[in-house]
Formats: structure tokens, C-alpha cells, sequence
């Protein structure tokens, strides 16, 4: 059976307390064929030597270092220039990877002879530990659910470059994963997730995720920029994505019992 490289990007910025899991995580993924691309944005801290010491025992791990702090965008970029694999997939530095994350991903690809999917994940606090949450996501999203809320994690989308071509991401500081999927989902119009969690998806004190107001700055910054709206429609579009996170998106996330 046909093992496909999957590229695996993830920018890295003062990760010493997460970086070496999440790669563990990538090294017990059931697939094996892969290249961890692993680009650091200046860590002040022992991101560099932590991956180095990891990159020199295992030669799927590529590890290359930014010359100035630019964001997670241009780092992406970076790493997205040194990929060689059929597929992109995306993992940040504090997030992890359930086993068969890969495997289940490309024979769901591949089975259904689709260019791109994504999964549930659950969600964990900083120190790892269960949150009880799991985000999921409707059975065939459609681009217009997508334009109000981004319901793809950046560490469970996976694409064929052999469909899409490699696609550059936004420099844009925050949000560049949603914008990734919208410009997926503008192409192929639906994307059916897998039903199930494959990954943990770290919360952060200090993360956007556990900030609503910067999250919403940087959604109206979306609006904006990437889909070059005035300010008055970027304002209706907001409301849009406010109707679905309190009343529509709720919906998608499941209290977990252990």
C-alpha cells in the first residue's frame, strides 16, 4: 500500500516546556512516513537546543532557525518552502497528536478521494491535563459556516499538494490558519471532517483562544484584510460570526464524561 510523505510544519517561539511532547507525539504516530519541519522564530529560551538534540536522533526532524522574529506566519511560510511531502499538515509547538492522527487522516483521504480534511480534537490545559472538552464540527462544512467561524483546528488540517499546490500563508499575525481554510473551502466548496478526536489541543493562559476579546480583534482584522471588506460590512460580517458563536457553535462543543 502506497505511504505518501506527509509534511509536518511547526513554528516554534520559546516552547521549551512543550516542544519535545508534541514531536514525541509525531514520533508515535502509526504512519511513518513523514518530515517534521520545524521552524524556530528566535527563542530566547531552550526551544533551539531541546529540537537540535531531537533533530540529530531521529533524521525525519528538519530544524531551521529564523533570522529575526517575524510570527507564526512567516515561519509557516518558511518551513511550507522546505516541505517535499504529497501532503501538508500543521502542528504547533504545544500541541499534541493522538497515535493513528496520520494514519486515519491519509486512508480517509484516500478512500474518499478528497484534497483536504480535518478532525475533532479535545482540549487541555496548560499543563496537559483534560479540560473535558471536545470541539467537533458539521459533517459537510461549507464555506459560508466556515466565513463565520473557523471550526477547523490548525493542528488537524491536512491538503494534497497535488491538488491545491502548495498554499502560502497570510503574514497576518493571528488567525492565519482560518484564513488557510477559507481559502481551501473557496476552491472546493465542502470539507468533510473525520468524526472523531485526534489530537489535544493546548489552552494556554495567555493563548487567543482563552482571550474572546483578542479573538474577536483579530476576526474584524480578517474581515478586513483578507477578505478586503469596508468597515461597515467587515461589522455585519462580525455580528454573523457572534450569532454563531453563542448560538450555532455551542452546539459543536461536547462535554467529555471519564
Amino acid at each position: 500500500m502506497e505511504t505518501p510523505l506527509v509534511s509536518i510544519i511547526t513554528p516554534s517561539f520559546n516552547s521549551e516546556k512543550f516542544i519535545s511532547e508534541t514531536i514525541q507525539s509525531v514520533q508515535n504516530q502509526t504512519y511513518k512516513n513523514w518530515e517534521m519541519i520545524i521552524v524556530d522564530d528566535c527563542s530566547s529560551d531552550e526551544t533551539v537546543s531541546i529540537v537540535t538534540k531531537m533533530a540529530l536522533q531521529d533524521n525525519r526532524i528538519k530544524f531551521f532557525q529564523s533570522e529575526k522574529n517575524s510570527g507564526t506566519g512567516i515561519a509557516r511560510n518558511a518551513a511550507l518552502a522546505k516541505t517535499k511531502g504529497r501532503y501538508i499538515s500543521f502542528l504547533d509547538a504545544d500541541d499534541l497528536w493522538k497515535p493513528q492522527k496520520l494514519e486515519k487522516q491519509i486512508d480517509f483521504l484516500k478512500t474518499n478521494n478528497l484534497p483536504f480534511t480535518f478532525s475533532f480534537y479535545d482540549c487541555i490545559d496548560e499543563e496537559g491535563k483534560p479540560l473535558n472538552k471536545r470541539v467537533e464540527a458539521p459533517g459537510n462544512l461549507s464555506y459560508r459556516q466556515l466565513f463565520f467561524c473557523n471550526y477547523v483546528g490548525n493542528l488537524t488540517g491536512i491538503y494534497d499538494v497535488n491538488y491545491f499546490d502548495k498554499i502560502t500563508i497570510s503574514s497576518i499575525r493571528k488567525r492565519q490558519d482560518w484564513m488557510l481554510w477559507l481559502t481551501i473551502l473557496k476552491k472546493i466548496k465542502t470539507a468533510q471532517p473525520i468524526p472523531e478526536s485526534l489530537a489535544f489541543y493546548r489552552i494556554r493562559e495567555h493563548s487567543l483562544s482563552a482571550s474572546k476579546l483578542d479573538l474577536l480583534k483579530h476576526n474584524f482584522t480578517v474581515y478586513r484584510t483578507f477578505h478586503g471588506f469596508n468597515i461597515v460590512v467587515a461589522s455585519f460580517c462580525m455580528i454573523g460570526f457572534l450569532f454563531t458563536q453563542l448560538i450555532i457553535k455551542p452546539g459543536y462543543i461536547k462535554k467529555l464524561k471519564f
